[in-house]
This record gives structure tokens, C-alpha cells and sequence, in this order.
């Protein structure tokens, strides 16, 4: 492996073991984005994409992944790069270092397919911001992307993956082909995954900020564990909208993650709320949707512990106030029944009650006006803080 020698990741004198296992310690859900999220046609090709993400935990060694799952050609990767990311789309001077691919400097990803770059030797800093350069020849058939990145990406002619500036670069907020950031580390330690909809995905987080709940969880423990996020706004478990279903996407998401010892687990209001958005359901059709929202719980339960993953049920939290919903007493009846599957002991591995953490005391129904973020259904950052706060530390153990 290539020494990464980046001055800002440099931690204590690593162990060198390269036995070490691999773990994730950033990771993204893929999807085709809608024509809003979509970069026009022809703007990739021949362009540098960099892109900004922060590792939860350190570790040995990098490596980065590429995706093109939902690619219906193969995807051509010219050259990249990884550094560390400075304002602006800048490196921190001296930081970048070619990624190569079985020696090369160029890939191609089948569709449908994800593609490993080769180690690039080092310490890593746990919170370090990498910055992962990719410069594509082509233009993409289909744009695998996270239109929910919370971050910003900058856009530029030519291969400019190893410029220490990208002045005049077009920004967006959102992240293209990029999946999934590995580190080796010696020693065992958790790697949680969460595993949800738009409040996991951290809707309303203002891009750089890192004010997801799943990043103030990852802060709390303070890189002794890998907190993967893979959400995606407007996700459901039982139905393809934005994004593949959990159910289908669970094996990439979940159990495709290196080192994976834990997944928490928070969708169903989307399901709840989309099945009578435009008019209310029947009570047979309420009853039929928990009972396929809380089978399909048991099935990813199964399937995680089949590969001695942990599984915690988050409760599906109070949205009586959200207009675009615009719920009734049906949809409460919904929320509150499968909350009591997920509370049933035996189920999961464990609970982590975000509906009690974040309800308001007086109206059950509701979200607590000091965590609602004004829509009624996602959390403020105070909300996303409570959120993180109600994990029990001693499940990740």
C-alpha cells in the first residue's frame, strides 16, 4: 500500500498488521435521483467530481468505494484521487494521493455493480473530512447517486483530480457514484449502521454542518465506533418511492457494510403516512399495512442475525402536525401499533425509544415543539441532539 502521508490524519504511531480487519466508517444509500437532484445530461463527461465526507472512526489504512448500482453500462473511472478537504473544494496542501484500482489508474464498474480502489497505506483520524476526486471520461448512462448528502460537491472540466483548487467549480449538494469509505482497523470495535428514511438522512441539516443525528451519535462515542449512515429521504419498507424499498436495499445497505456488529433500524411513518395521504384508509387496509411493515422488520431481523448482526428497533416518532401527510386518527392507530411490535421483548435485540424521547409530553400524537423542526415531522437539530442522546451507550458495547 502507498503511504498516504496526510499531516492533518496523522495520529499515533499506527499497528501494523495487515491481517487487520476492514471496516466502514462512511457509507451512502444509492439510488437514481429524480430529474431535481439530477446533474444535466452531459455534465459529467470529462469532468472532475469532488466530493467531501467525514470518516466516523480512524483507522490503518483507507480504501473507497465506487458505485454503479443502478447503471445500465458499465461506468468508466479515468482517474481519482482521495486528500484531505480543505474550504471550498481545496485540499489541504500535500494531502492528495493518486487512487488506483489493481494497480491501475483507471476502472470500469459493471452495471450494477460497486468497485473497490486498492489500500492507500496511513493513519486516518477518526471526523477526519476526506475529499475523494473522481474524473469520468464519459458520460454515465444513469446517475447512481445521494441526493440527500448534506454536503457540497464541486464540478469540473477536465481531470482535476489531483489540483489543490478548483476555483469557478460548479457546487451541488449532492453526492454521484460515491458509496462507501473503509478504514483497517486492529482490535475489535462496533461498526452501527442506521439504517432509515429522511429524519436517519437528516433532512434540514444545512450542508458542511455534520448535525445529523446519526453524526452527534457518532461524536458521543467518540470514534470508538463507526457510525454508518444509510438513509434516504422519503424511504419506505415496503414500496419503491425515493429509493429502492428497505427490504430490497437491506442487503447492500446493511449487510454489505465490512465489519458491520450493529444496525438500528427507524422507517415506517412514510409507509404510514403515504397509505392515506390522498384518502383514509380502511381499517382492514390499516390493519394489512402493519402487519407487512412489522413481517418485513422480522425479516431483516433474521437476516441480520444470520450474520451475527445486533438489531435495534427505533420507534416511529409523533408526525399528528405535518401537513403533507396530514394524518388522522387512523394513521396514529397505525404508528402506535407498531411501536408496540417493535416494544414486544424478543423481537429485537433492543429498543431505542425515539417516539418517548421526542413526543411532546401533553399530546402524545405530536412531536415536542422544542425538537420539531416546524413541519411536524422532522426533528430540529435539537431534536436530531435528543435523538442520539436516547441511544443507550450500553447497547453498542
Amino acid at each position: 500500500m502507498r503511504a498516504l502521508l496526510l499531516p492533518v490524519l496523522l495520529a499515533s504511531a499506527p499497528v501494523a498488521a495487515a491481517d487487520c480487519p476492514w471496516n466502514a466508517t462512511w457509507g451512502s444509500s444509492q439510488m437514481v435521483p429524480g430529474a431535481d437532484n439530477a446533474l444535466p445530461t452531459g455534465r459529467l463527461a470529462g469532468a472532475t467530481l469532488r466530493q467531501v465526507v467525514r470518516v466516523s472512526a480512524g483507522g490503518d489504512g483507507v480504501r473507497v468505494r465506487f458505485s454503479n448500482a443502478f447503471g445500465r453500462q458499465p461506468l468508466r473511472i479515468g482517474r481519482a484521487s482521495l486528500g484531505l478537504a480543505a474550504a471550498d473544494g481545496a485540499l489541504v496542501p500535500g494531502s492528495a494521493r493518486p487512487l488506483t484500482f489493481a494497480g491501475r489508474a483507471d476502472a470500469v464498474v459493471p452495471p450494477g455493480a460497486d468497485w473497490w480502489s486498492d489500500p492507500v497505506a496511513g493513519p486516518v483520524a477518526p471526523f477526519a473530512d476526506l475529499s475523494v476526486s473522481v474524473f469520468l471520461p464519459d458520460e454515465p448512462d444513469t446517475q447512481t447517486s445521494h441526493p440527500g448528502s448534506r454536503a457540497t460537491s464541486f464540478l469540473v472540466r477536465g481531470d482535476r483530480t489531483t489540483d489543490a483548487a478548483l476555483p469557478g467549480a460548479e457546487r451541488t449538494d449532492h453526492w454521484f457514484f460515491l458509496s462507501g469509505v473503509e478504514v483497517r482497523r486492529c482490535g475489535r470495535a462496533p461498526v452501527v449502521v442506521a439504517f432509515g428514511d429522511s429524519i436517519t438522512d437528516g433532512y434540514g441539516v444545512k450542508p458542511g454542518t455534520n448535525a445529523r443525528w446519526t453524526d452527534y451519535l457518532s461524536r458521543r462515542l467518540d470514534g470508538r465506533a463507526a457510525v454508518v449512515n444509510q438513509g434516504i429521504g422519503g424511504n419506505r419498507v415496503l414500496l419503491d418511492g425515493l429509493g429502492p424499498n428497505a427490504l430490497a436495499r437491506f442487503e447492500r445497505d446493511v449487510l454489505g457494510q465490512a465489519g458491520v456488529t450493529h444496525a438500528i433500524l427507524l422507517e415506517g411513518v412514510n409507509d404510514v403516512g403515504v397509505l392515506q395521504r390522498d384518502k383514509p384508509a380502511t381499517p382492514a387496509e390499516q390493519d394489512a399495512l402493519v402487519r407487512e411493515v412489522t413481517g418485513a422488520y422480522a425479516q431483516m431481523i433474521a437476516r441480520a442475525r444470520a450474520h451475527g448482526i445486533k438489531v435495534y428497533g427505533g420507534t416511529v416518532m409523533p408526525f399528528a402536525t405535518n401537513a403533507y401527510y396530514h394524518p388522522d386518527a387512523g394513521s396514529e392507530r397505525m404508528r402506535a401499533a407498531i411501536n408496540a411490535w417493535i416494544r414486544t421483548p424478543g423481537r429485537f435485540d433492543g429498543v431505542i425509544d425515539f417516539d418517548r424521547a421526542l413526543r411532546d409530553p401533553a399530546r402524545a400524537d405530536r412531536l415536542n415543539p422544542a425538537y420539531d423542526s416546524g413541519d411536524g415531522l422532522h426533528p430540529s437539530d435539537a431534536g436530531y441532539r435528543a435523538m442520539a442522546d436516547a441511544v443507550p451507550a450500553a447497547l453498542l458495547r
